[in-house]
């Protein structure tokens, strides 16, 4: 239970929208809010999440949890970077991340700059192409993230050595 505990307690989450929803009703109107949430731990896992309430701290709070439930593992490069340019996409929302240089810092838009402060990447460039709506954003985001493949694991699919796969990548360059 105490190690429970402390994972919870190193878990970072940004708020990254909120919705007011109306229901108009006999005596005049009901509002209701959505929140959408972003989690990490700044050293690799991400989850988003959604949840609705009459009011907004129930909401994020609803959003948090599942978010936290959601949480996946990321591999990043040096702990501040990505291991190649990715592209994401869900829906109409296309993401392009580009891994950059140290001291580039975040180059980011809302939605996706959030995901990258929880994430722990320190440095890239991404833009956001087509939907400006932050739902499809972020999943585009994550979907782009998720593809990403780190040179572990191009060296237990191929069966060579991570050295081998790393030369051969800045022999290119």
């Amino acid at each position: 239970m105490a190690d429970h505990k402390k994972i919870e307690s190193d878990i970072k989450e940004k708020l990254v929208a909120i919705n007011r929803i109306t229901k108009v009703v006999k005596g005049g109107r009901r509002f209701g809010f959505a929140a959408l949430v972003v989690v990490g731990n700044q050293k690799g896992s991400v989850g988003i999440g959604q949840g609705k309430s009459k009011q907004v701290p129930d909401a994020i709070k609803k959003a948090t949890e599942v978010a936290k439930r959601n949480l996946i593992q990321i591999p990043l490069k040096e702990g501040r970077t990505l291991h190649h340019d990715v592209t994401g996409k869900n829906g109409s929302g296309k993401v392009f991340m580009r891994t950059a240089p140290a001291g580039t810092g975040i180059i980011a838009g809302g939605a996706i700059r959030s995901v990258c402060e929880v994430l722990g990447v320190q440095d890239v460039v991404a833009k956001s192409l087509g939907s400006a709506n932050p739902h499809n954003v972020l999943k585009a985001c994550v979907n782009g993230l998720k593809s990403q493949n780190s040179p572990k694991i191009l060296s237990t699919i191929r069966g060579k050595k991570i050295s081998d796969i790393v030369l051969k990548r800045e022999a290119k360059q």
